[in-house]
């Protein structure tokens, strides 16, 4: 029986879709005027995480992501750059995707964009007017924030004291366009150069909150099973969505709500941010680091805690997968030797499936990842114990490397066999072996070294020499 923390009642809860075997989940996606950092990456690695068990489950998932693609930071960074914020729209989704395709993360079913929305966005705030829930002043559309009795819900505030916080931070322009300090933008109105699009109030934007509610309900429907992002998106973007959508439909926004934790950075952990200054652009660590090993990273730990981003943590990261790796090649090795049956068959299986059922379980408890994980640890040292023995099973052997090949994949880390050396590395390996069947231990070692020169590792077993790229 799954379970999912609800940041919305702050309790776990049993997992239960709208539809038998489907979930419909939107996760608010990035803000195109940039690369994307390390700690963008986190949202968008923990929800394919999620995304990939739940499909691992048998689930068919229908993933929603948004660009947002028109904001302050677009205008700002197409003026910069003397160029479009079409442009620069284009520029850094394109960014995104290779990015995160280097991250193995799982294309969405629909990314949809705001400049593709617009009619959609502009019907969405007519239709909050039309029922009290907005307002148009001097060209702008606010939302009603005190007329929707569950605001401040989620953040787990009360409309006194955000009343209080919002008058201190809103400007004195914009506060004599508001009833309330505390009531946000639908649409503001065009400013001298900026893009705009004609609306009942004039040309104009949308403001940022109202996107991910139309998209959210026009690719999924007026209630979906998860949304998710950012903890930081709690509020105000979250909360206002459910004011938006549920004003609108009347319905429930979304039955779970899911929140990841930051990643941080130096010795006082602060949050990595463009805004601090303390950020790594994937696009740059990723010239230096494996990308398996950054989304290991990323993916290992429970979602909602926070990643401490360093040199040792990605070496870390390295080594354990490293294991993983080489446990997994070993076995494979292995399998050109293997009987087709042994009478210990079913017990060994055995043991490999209740491992299994062990990663299950600590998945299906709000996603575990760092317990699961050392569930896959365990299943390494049994591979490995396994592998060891002077007489295994094919049978055995398949499975075993099927399971892992699959708990893998559910934290993007595709585990294959190496291909074939070529056909000099191949005749340097075998007359290695025949210097060393000759006692002649100068050429064996000269062989040894230049074959890791060429990235190349010989490890000498029992079973015989086996390689693995270094």
């Amino acid at each position: 029986m799954m379970k999912i923390y609800n940041t919305l009642t702050r309790t776990k809860e049993t997992f239960k879709p709208l539809e038998p075997g489907k979930v419909k989940m939107y996760v608010c996606g990035p803000t195109v005027y940039n690369y994307i950092h390390v700690g963008n990456s986190r949202s968008t690695v923990a929800f394919d995480t999620i995304r990939r068990y739940l499909e691992y489950r048998g689930y068919d998932v229908n993933y929603v992501s948004n660009f947002t693609d028109v904001d302050d930071k677009i205008i700002r960074t197409a003026k910069e750059m003397k160029i479009t914020p079409v442009e620069v729209a284009e520029k850094f989704i394109a960014a995104f995707a290779e990015d995160t395709q280097a991250l193995e993360v799982k294309e969405a079913t629909v990314h949809p964009r705001v400049m593709d929305n617009i009619p959609e966005i502009v019907a969405f705030i007519e239709v909050l007017v039309e029922k009290g829930f907005a307002y148009e002043s001097h060209g702008d559309v606010y939302y009603r924030t005190e007329k929707f009795e569950k605001y401040g819900q989620l953040s787990d505030q009360s409309i006194k004291d955000l009343r209080v916080g919002a008058s201190e931070r809103i400007d004195e322009e914009e506060n004599r366009k508001k009833e309330s300090p505390i009531d946000f933008a639908l649409w503001k109105s065009a400013k001298a150069e900026e893009i705009s699009w004609d609306s009942p109030w004039g040309p104009g934007r949308p403001g940022w909150h109202i996107e991910c509610s139309v998209m959210a309900t026009k690719y999924l429907g007026d209630t979906i099973d998860i949304h998710g992002g950012g903890h930081d998106l709690t509020f105000p973007h979250h909360e206002n969505e459910i004011a938006q959508s549920e004003a609108k439909t009347g319905h429930p926004f979304a039955n779970y709500w899911m929140h990841n934790g930051f990643v941080t950075m130096g010795e006082s952990e602060e949050k990595m941010s463009k805004s601090l200054g303390n950020f790594v652009m994937v696009h740059d660590i990723l010239k230096e680091v494996d990308a398996q090993v950054l989304r290991f990273l990323l993916a290992s730990s429970h979602y909602r805690r926070p990643i401490k981003f360093s040199e040792r943590a990605l070496e870390e990261a390295r080594i354990n997968l490293d294991k993983i790796r080489v446990a997994y090649k070993n076995a494979r090795y292995r399998l050109e030797n293997a009987e087709a049956i042994l009478s210990t068959d079913q017990a060994d299986i055995a043991v490999f499936m209740e491992l299994e059922a062990n990663f299950v379980k600590e998945m299906d408890d709000d996603f575990q990842a760092d317990n699961a994980l050392s569930v896959i640890y365990h299943f390494v040292k049994e591979l490995n114990m396994y592998s060891e023995r002077e007489t295994v099973s094919q049978g055995v052997l398949d499975q075993a490397l099927e399971v892992l090949e699959q708990m893998m994949l559910v934290f993007g880390i595709t585990l294959q066999a190496e291909g074939m050396l070529d056909d000099d590395i191949q005749t340097l390996i075998d007359e290695r072996m025949q210097a060393r069947k000759d006692k002649d231990f100068a050429r064996s070692d000269e062989i040894r070294d230049y074959l890791k020169e060429q990235g190349i590792i010989l490890d000498d077993t029992p079973q015989g020499t086996r390689w693995r790229r270094a």
